[in-house]
């Protein structure tokens, strides 16, 4: 009997140790690896210049398929025939049921000669073999690997996110005939209104990623050949605080000491971005050549395009909501879809089921779902079925914020929208009514601006803020809030917001930052699942959305203008759009303010022709005034 345990207790610890084996072959396995094989190879442009790029393609050869094509500047990694990706495509689906996957590096980043250019202009017009762009490098690419790949089924499909985004882009401007189907993510599509600026207002919130698009490379490389600045701190606020002009942060681009006695202010750097951004602070041609948007005017029509952007996107909400329109209005004949969820920037590419933006939750599997039902079916379609605009996916598959739903519309944005204006009255309420006017007066101290966070973080492009609690903000005396009464019914808000400011500075220039704010209930027990410890749903202030205008720029971001100190003077603020439900019980609050630090740099409050250049003795601490005839002209659905 006691052998015949043991015998038994052998054999059971043998299955254990197998099972657990095999477990462990299983998290290790890499699909990719195991069903694909692997080839590095450089493409040969117009030019001459040759771009590295990696292919995936399925080990099973007893079919054809689409090539899915990414152009990024972030590195085709891993390099090697012999490393693989653990997940490949778009999306783990596309991946598994087998696509041709191709990574490859733009021209002058990393493995690919060429010189860099950061959002390469298009040429319209190309004369010659050296009138390269983005568009043209695009078509050589899909032109070779069509003719060149084996297996492959003749349809090619691009995507990617953010700046790979951007490349998505410029593949549907003089497409290939192999192109039928572009997602453009999160897409830039001006850096004057992307990313690195709002509205004429510097980013400061980027100063850190400067380097990884400014530092010079001769040569391609596998390895980053760019270096982050070290602030050495976790207070960022208190570190842009003490740093003062921007023109101090010169010597972060620069091969000297920080304390080096000769180095000069405006002694050129050795980044070319920053050159680029401190040389070039209005929307002068530079800025407006490397604009996307007014190519799309003449999309190839055999390209289907998918707009994927993120509600709560604070790098590229701009890019992705002005790409699907531009490419809507002027493009009446093509496909083209738009998706606008409750994420963060990318964040539809996650695999983890739970959805939140910072403390905000949404609900579980909403990226999940997308990948499989949305972005699967969109390339499925085009690239392997019939590619006629029967889909079977909405016009626009919009996310409502507030219901935490999804809603189909066959317009975005939706047809029975319409406008509705609230006043911004003397005692801090949203009313119907204009009232006889007047002034609210507050302090903006230069010493003291008003934080874009409670939290103490050193971060750069950071993202939970779009979604944070405004309590700390709508306390502040600099801070002006205008707030409705509890609302009886449904309140939801579809399409963009225009916030037409009256108002007035002591001084000659000024930032002007509107936020609308979501106020729950103050007995709301509302189920967000990483809400900071020190926070409670209860009464929380919900961003629901926030735009900047830097005042210089409100009658023309190319051709800047002092205010005339003291005189009421217009400013008018187009805030991205919006689909949020503010549910019954809740209140719908608006918050004004003049400094948002260190999202965005600082204004001296009074006016400078450049920025970049401003010296310590332009910084003033000036009165504001926000007068009653202000209103905010919100786009209200209609049943």
């Amino acid at each position: 009997m006691k052998i015949c345990t043991l015998k038994t207790l052998v054999v059971f610890l043998a299955i254990l140790i197998v099972s657990c084996n095999i477990k462990i072959e299983e998290q290790e396995t890499n699909y990719a690896q195991e069903n694909y094989n692997k080839t590095e190879t450089t493409i040969t442009m117009r030019d001459g210049v040759k771009l590295f790029t990696t292919i995936y393609a399925p080990k099973d050869t007893s079919k054809k398929y689409p090539i899915l094509l990414q152009r990024t500047p972030y590195s085709v990694r891993p390099y090697g025939a012999d490393t693989y990706r653990n997940n490949i495509g778009p999306n783990r689906h596309l991946m598994e049921e087998g696509n041709i996957i191709v990574y490859q590096d733009v021209r002058g980043r990393w493995m690919s000669e060429g010189a860099f250019d950061n959002m390469r202009a298009y040429i319209p017009n190309k004369k010659t073999i050296q009138d390269i762009d983005e568009s043209s490098d695009t078509f050589d690419t899909i032109d070779w690997l069509v003719k060149n790949v084996e297996n492959n089924n003749g349809n090619v499909g691009t995507w990617g996110i953010s700046y790979p985004g951007f490349y998505a882009t410029c593949s549907t401007i003089d497409a290939h005939p192999a192109l039928k189907a572009a997602s453009p993510q999160a897409s830039i599509a001006d850096f004057f209104f992307d990313d690195f600026h709002h509205n004429g207002a510097y980013l400061l919130s980027y100063f850190k990623i400067t380097p990884l698009f400014g530092t010079p490379k001769d040569k391609p490389t596998d390895t980053s050949w760019y270096k982050m600045p070290d602030i050495k701190t976790q207070d960022q606020y208190q570190f842009f605080l003490d740093a003062g002009p921007l023109s101090n942060l010169n010597s972060y681009f620069q091969n000297k000491k920080l304390d080096d006695p000769s180095l000069q202010v405006d002694e050129k750097t050795d980044d070319f971005f920053w050159e680029e951004l401190k040389e070039h602070p209005n929307y002068d041609e530079v800025w407006q050549r490397k604009g996307i948007l007014q190519h799309l005017k003449n999309i190839k029509s055999h390209v289907a395009t998918m707009v994927v952007g993120g509600e709560f996107d604070a790098e590229d909400l701009y890019g992705a909501i002005e790409t699907y329109k531009t490419i809507e209005e002027y493009n009446k004949d093509n496909y083209n879809t738009f998706v606008f969820g409750p994420w963060s920037h990318g964040q539809w590419a996650s695999t983890q089921a739970e959805n939140s933006v910072g403390n905000y939750y949404f609900g579980d599997s909403i990226s999940l779902k997308y990948q499989e039902q949305i972005e699967t079916k969109f390339f499925n379609h085009f690239l392997k079925g019939s590619g006629d605009k029967n889909s079977g996916l909405p016009e626009a598959y919009v996310y409502d914020t507030g219901k935490k739903q999804w809603e189909s519309y066959t317009t975005w944005p939706p047809k029975n929208a319409e406008k509705e204006t609230l006043f911004l009255s003397e005692d801090q309420k949203l009313s119907a009514i204009e009232e006889k006017e007047t002034g609210i007066q507050f302090i903006s101290n230069i010493k003291k601006p008003v934080p874009y966070s409670e939290d103490i973080k050193s971060v750069f492009t950071p993202r939970k803020y779009m979604t944070d609690d405004q309590r700390f903000a709508a306390r502040r005396s600099d801070v002006l809030t205008y707030t409705t009464t509890i609302l009886t019914e449904d309140l939801t808000l579809s399409g963009d917001i225009l916030a037409k400011l009256q108002v007035a500075t002591t001084g000659t220039d000024a930032d002007w930052i509107v936020k609308v704010i979501d106020i729950h209930p103050a007995d709301s027990e509302e189920n967000n699942k990483n809400i900071q410890d020190h926070l409670k749903m209860s009464n929380y202030h919900l961003m629901v959305r926030s735009e900047v205008m830097r005042g210089k720029f409100r009658n023309s971001f190319t051709h800047p203008e002092p205010f005339i100190p003291n005189k009421k003077t217009a400013v008018t603020i187009k805030l991205q759009d919006v689909n949020h439900t503010f549910k019954k019980g809740h209140k719908l609050q608006i918050q004004v303010q003049s400094t948002w630090f260190p999202l965005i740099d600082l204004n001296p409050q009074t006016y400078v022709d450049n920025i970049f250049k401003a010296t310590e003795e332009d910084f003033k601490t000036q009165t504001h005034t926000v007068f009653t005839s202000s209103k905010i002209e919100f786009s209200v659905l209609k049943n």
